[in-house]
């Protein structure tokens, strides 16, 4: 079965979840949390993706990305999921998949999409109850620890871009 054809997703940005191979809690352990890190940012140090928000549950991941461009999201993924396996596997010899094979995104249309789903994505944690407050989970961007990409200038709030504009 090919992928459906979803036009140019170059320079899009996209909220994407992508679950562990049969939800097993796959990414529960710090070490395997911190590698994902690691590879993510590896990946948006290279100028793979802009990375705008994130958050590594035990059994699934949820991030926030804009697609370079001349690139796919679905190109962006495989780096991403392809590349935590190689290093899982490399580090902790671990055999078989981790990942479902797909990924389930929405493309972000505006500020208000934006904002509700860095929202989402970084309550995720209080709601499955790891944590009291967003920012008390270790591995998440709302957790001040990780550096992220400013989000594309049509996705800032209108009220930032119109005090931009009044300079």
């Amino acid at each position: 079965m090919s992928i459906p054809y979803r036009g140019s997703t170059s320079a899009c940005t996209y909220s994407v979840t992508a679950g562990t191979y049969n939800k097993m809690r796959l990414l529960q352990s710090d070490r395997m949390a911190e590698l994902f890190c690691a590879v993510l940012l590896r990946y948006r140090d290279a100028g793979k993706l802009a990375l705008h928000a994130f958050v590594v549950m035990p059994n699934h991941i949820h991030l926030l990305l804009t697609v370079p461009e001349g690139q796919t999201l679905e190109r962006t993924m495989q780096f991403i999921k392809g590349g935590f396996s190689h290093e899982a596997g490399k580090q902790f010899g671990i055999r078989g998949p981790i990942w479902q094979k797909s990924f389930v995104d929405r493309r972000v249309r505006d500020a208000t999409e934006c904002k509700r789903f860095r929202e989402y994505i970084h309550l995720n944690p209080v709601r499955a109850a790891l944590v009291p407050t967003a920012d008390e989970f270790a591995y998440s961007s709302a957790n001040w620890q990780f550096r992220l990409d400013e989000v594309p200038q049509r996705l800032k709030p209108e009220f930032e871009m119109e005090a931009i504009m009044h300079r």
